[in-house]
């Protein structure tokens, strides 16, 4: 059963909206739409690394927060309401020096005003490299 409340959410749409932001300048592209869950992805290249030419956790972190601050704001209950980010923590669990990482949003808890996503971050091999848990406050547009 889907989770979407508002349309589901098109690939076009994401990637319109994060036109001029951090996601698009971190080069963060949005993959997949399923019934309950969001997959992007993040280059690892000089955008993403840090000094020692791995991906650095705050990458990780943003593409975590992009992926399950997108889904939340398409599950949303009532007109005039947004989601904002409240607390995300990361567990960074192997390291990544080429290729992309992929994340995948699916949600924990969807109430009324709060919201909690897990995301899972995965080298292309399709190894666990950062487990993510976003939690989501959901407010009245101002």
């Amino acid at each position: 059963m889907a989770i979407w409340t508002r349309n589901i959410p098109s690939l076009e749409q994401m990637a319109e909206a994060s036109r001029n932001t951090a996601v698009a300048t971190m080069g963060i592209e949005y993959v997949e739409v399923g019934d309950d869950y969001l997959i992007g992805r993040i280059p690892v290249d000089e955008r993403t690394v840090q000094p020692f030419g791995i991906l650095h956790g705050g990458s990780s972190v943003v593409l975590a927060e992009t992926l399950g601050s997108m889904a939340a704001n398409y599950c949303l209950r009532e007109e005039g309401q947004i989601a904002v980010g409240l607390d995300i923590n990361a567990n960074h669990i192997r390291s990544v020096t080429k290729g992309w990482v992929y994340g995948t949003a699916r949600p924990v808890h969807i109430g009324g005003t709060t919201q909690v996503w897990e995301i899972r971050l995965e080298n292309e091999e399709g190894k666990l490299t950062c487990i993510s848990r976003l939690t989501m406050a959901v407010i009245n547009r101002g």
